[in-house]
């Protein structure tokens, strides 16, 4: 890759590390980007996954005051979203590319829309059926696409625990970096992964986690989310025309 590519792609990752710590919405920043340099959709995907790993780096670098004793809930919680990050990546793997390309305007849209109206459940034990194969579900799509899959990680979390929403959002950003972590390792071994790519983004991702907590406790984060979903629903419109008309 040339210097200003490798650059452009070091700021991309920087961009969607914060949004992903703040919003929850990285790869409707950094997915379009790979997209716009010339990677094909699949290999765009995986490229993303891998390089998505550093921005859980960051963010539990960045959390330490947040999750501050919430190491056994970790433990408790965190092989079953790896368990769901590995089931979305063969799910993504055994999937035709072609059936992908179709789905992702859908997901896409689906998600900046969840940024609007994030849903929200009723309190219930950490320990419930329910509670855990919902959490099990969004680490299936966390490890499949996961654009937004923080959201709705931050939604169940909120339905199954207490606590204040810096808490809740930094245990979100750890649980949604362990599905991805399984999916980073899978796609490294058996999918496309474009390294070139891949190496100025996981670095800007890096950068980019460390920085969005200390963003998130200051700023209500309102104003990010709305025009976060107005772009993510013209990607998904933009994505959807090109997988339908061609």
């Amino acid at each position: 890759m040339i210097v200003g590519e490798v650059l452009g792609l070091l700021g991309v990752g920087v961009a969607a590390g914060v949004v992903s710590t703040v919003v929850s919405l990285a790869s409707i920043v950094s997915y379009p980007a790979l997209l716009a340099f010339g990677l094909p959709p699949l290999t765009a995907n995986v490229t993303n996954t891998v390089a998505l790993l550093f921005t859980g780096l960051g963010a539990a670098f960045g959390s330490r005051p947040e999750l501050a004793g919430q190491g056994p809930r970790v433990l408790r919680l965190g092989w079953l979203t790896a368990l769901g990050g590995a089931t979305g990546a063969f799910l993504l793997l055994v999937t035709p590319s072609e059936t992908f390309e179709q789905i992702a305007p859908w997901l896409i849209g689906a998600a900046s829309l969840l940024l609007v109206r994030p849903p929200r459940g009723e309190l219930h034990s950490e320990h419930g059926l329910l509670m855990r194969c919902a959490l099990f579900a969004v680490a299936i799509y966390v490890g499949y696409f996961g654009a937004a899959g923080g959201i709705l990680m931050f939604a169940v979390l909120s339905a199954m625990l207490e606590g204040g929403p810096a808490k809740l959002n930094a245990l979100k950003n750890v649980l949604s970096g362990l599905a991805n972590a399984v999916a980073a390792l899978g796609f490294a071994l058996f999918g496309p992964v474009d390294w070139g790519a891949a190496a100025p983004l996981a670095a800007g991702f890096l950068v980019g986690g460390w920085l969005g907590p200390k963003i998130a406790r200051r700023l209500p984060g309102q104003s990010l989310r709305y025009l976060a979903a107005a772009c993510g629903l013209a990607v998904a419109i933009k994505l959807g025309y090109d997988a339908y008309t061609t």
